[in-house]
Parts: C-alpha cells; sequence; structure tokens
C-alpha cells in the first residue's frame, strides 16, 4: 500500500521571482512524449491535470517541442474553464520555424516570434504566465533574445521570462535586460550542480523550477530494470540507465527507500521533501500521468525530515553517469 504523510488538501506556496506558486508543480512532458506509454492514454493525463489543480498545483510546466506540439494541446485541452487557476509555463527555442538552424535550435527573434503564436494557439490562452528559453542557444546574443521577450511582456503576451539549463554568466547578461523570473533546471538528490547557481539566483531574486526531481523515475525505487522500459522510452540511452552504471545507481535508489522507511513515507516523497528543504524558492516539478502518482507527490508539501535524515540525503551515493547523454549535455551551458 503507498503510504502518503499529510493531508491532500491546499498546499503551501513558493517565490519565483514576483511569481507566487504552489510549492510542487507539474511536469507534463511524459504525458505525451519520451516515456514508456506516453501519449497513450489522454484522458488520464487531463484527469491527472485536474486533479493537480484541485489540490493547489498552479505551476503546469509544458513545451512546444514535447511531441513536438502535442503536449502543449493537451495541456490547452485540459485547461478550458480552468485557465485562470493556473500558472503556465511553455518553451521555445528546440524547435526552428525559420528553417535555418541546425539540430532545431534556434533563439532568433523572427523564431521566438513565430512559436510563441504557435504556442498561444495550442494552449488556447490569450497570454502564457511563464515563458522559458529551452537551452541557449550560442548562435543568438542573450540580449537579443531578452529584447524580444520583453516586447511580448509589453504586448502582454507572456507575463514572466525564464531560462533553462544556463549557467551564471549567460543569466547575469539576461537578467541586465529584463529581470528573470525563474531559472529551470534538473535538480535533484543525484543531480547537484545547481547548488553552485543557487547564490546568484537568490541574489538576483530569481526562483529555481527543478525539473526530474525523481530522477527520472530512479530514486523512487520504482524502476529495477530497463527491460519495463519500451523502445521509445528516452531513459534507455539515459546514461544513468545503461549497463554498469543502472546497477551501481540502484544503491542510491536504496539509499533514498532506507530513509523513507524510517520516515514512514515514500522514496519519492522523501526525495521531494529533500528538495523542498533547500528553500521556499526553488519549486520542483515532478511529472507523471497518473492520479495516485500525483497525490503521493503533492504530499510531499507534508513530510518534514530532520536534520540527520538531510545530512543523509545531502551524503547520498553520487549517480554514477551523466544525467543527460553526450549530445544532449553539449546544450546545457556549464
Amino acid at each position: 500500500m503507498t503510504r502518503f504523510a499529510g493531508r491532500l488538501d491546499r498546499m503551501r506556496t513558493a517565490k519565483l521571482g514576483k511569481l507566487e506558486v504552489g510549492r510542487i508543480g507539474l511536469g507534463t512532458m511524459g504525458m505525451s512524449h519520451g516515456y514508456t506509454g506516453a501519449g497513450s492514454d489522454d484522458a488520464a493525463s487531463i484527469r491527472t491535470i485536474h486533479r493537480a489543480i484541485d489540490l493547489g498545483v498552479t505551476l503546469i510546466d509544458t513545451a512546444e517541442v514535447y511531441g513536438p506540439y502535442v503536449n502543449e494541446e493537451l495541456v490547452g485541452q485540459a485547461l478550458r474553464g480552468r485557465r485562470d487557476q493556473v500558472v503556465l509555463a511553455t518553451k521555445f527555442g528546440l524547435v526552428s520555424h525559420t528553417g535555418g538552424a541546425p539540430g532545431g535550435m534556434d533563439s532568433s527573434p523572427e523564431n521566438i516570434r513565430i512559436a510563441v503564436e504557435g504556442s498561444l494557439k495550442r494552449l488556447g490562452t490569450s497570454f502564457i504566465d511563464l515563458y522559458y528559453q529551452h537551452r541557449v542557444d550560442p548562435g543568438t546574443p542573450i540580449e537579443d533574445v531578452m529584447g524580444v521577450l520583453a516586447a511580448l511582456v509589453a504586448e502582454g503576451k507572456i507575463r514572466y521570462i525564464g531560462l533553462s539549463e544556463a549557467w551564471i554568466p549567460t543569466i547575469r547578461r539576461a537578467h541586465a535586460v529584463h529581470p528573470v523570473t525563474a531559472v529551470q533546471s534538473e535538480y535533484s538528490l543525484w543531480t547537484r550542480d545547481q547548488e553552485e547557481v543557487l547564490p546568484v539566483l537568490r541574489e538576483l531574486g530569481i526562483g529555481l523550477v527543478a525539473y526530474s526531481p525523481l530522477g527520472r523515475g530512479f530514486l523512487t525505487g520504482a524502476v529495477r530494470t530497463t527491460a519495463d522500459l519500451d523502445d521509445s522510452d528516452f531513459r534507455k540511452t539515459n546514461p544513468r540507465f545503461v549497463g554498469e552504471n543502472f546497477e551501481r545507481n540502484v544503491r542510491s535508489a536504496d539509499e533514498v527507500r532506507a530513509i523513507a522507511d524510517e520516515a514512514g513515507v515514500t522514496a519519492a516523497q522523501v526525495a521531494l521533501a529533500w528538495l523542498l528543504s533547500k528553500g521556499e524558492d526553488i519549486v520542483p516539478i515532478p511529472g507523471t500521468k497518473r492520479v495516485s502518482r500525483l497525490e503521493e507527490n503533492v504530499a510531499a508539501d507534508a513530510v518534514v525530515l530532520t536534520a540527520s535524515q538531510i545530512a543523509a540525503l545531502d551524503a547520498l551515493t553520487p549517480a554514477e553517469g551523466e544525467h543527460h547523454t553526450e549530445a544532449q549535455m553539449k546544450a546545457i551551458e556549464r
């Protein structure tokens, strides 16, 4: 039987810059893209989004590249009649609409203008609350990117600006042009490099949105073999899920589970509670397409870890392997 901590009612809130959101958000990518079973049950995914809103989850995260496009369409369908209850986030820059960028990376002003109109249409909204550059485009100065995004804010098409997987110099340059509200990057018990960025974010008043806070499911202990993943699942090529790395990384999951047993909660709740303990300006966005997993994740807001448990988690056995493939790592600023 799954154990949930606390009550499933309204969660606490956090601040991303001047933007207030629920302490735990919802990543929707896996509903349509990348994971085993993605796109197989849109009705269940919509029920999950609706249940999330009922429980106080306000930050709903998608991107045009998820699918591409179909995840934004799904989110737009789910939010019909409930748009005013959420902070809607999406991303641009990994789909080129101009035909001029290799591999799809394109943050040219022309491309951003095309991308935002497509996202607005698919999401069925007149504005996007939080619009992220999905990856830093080395071919377009960040000042040019921020210039067009600032114009979109002035036009009312977006409300706040975010960056994803940007490193300190780019964050500073971007913020000098227009306030950056949030940086979205991978941050979890076994992906810790954002701890180098956090002091700068706090200096500038920028929040951190943590994607893959459960290590793509590994830290929950639910993934014990890659045989359960279908061939379309991108984890099949993720270095942490391959060969000897997988076998070694089971140790990290087992250590999390041991602390969860001690606390009387689930491993997923421990992983999320650890992140929440790191600051009220950190918002994890675990992804799921199932109501039961959503409820488990949201209940982590009520978990209070002891100092010794946090210390043990801080000292968790480091992950073996990078958190992305070699090609994907090249698109991440470090």
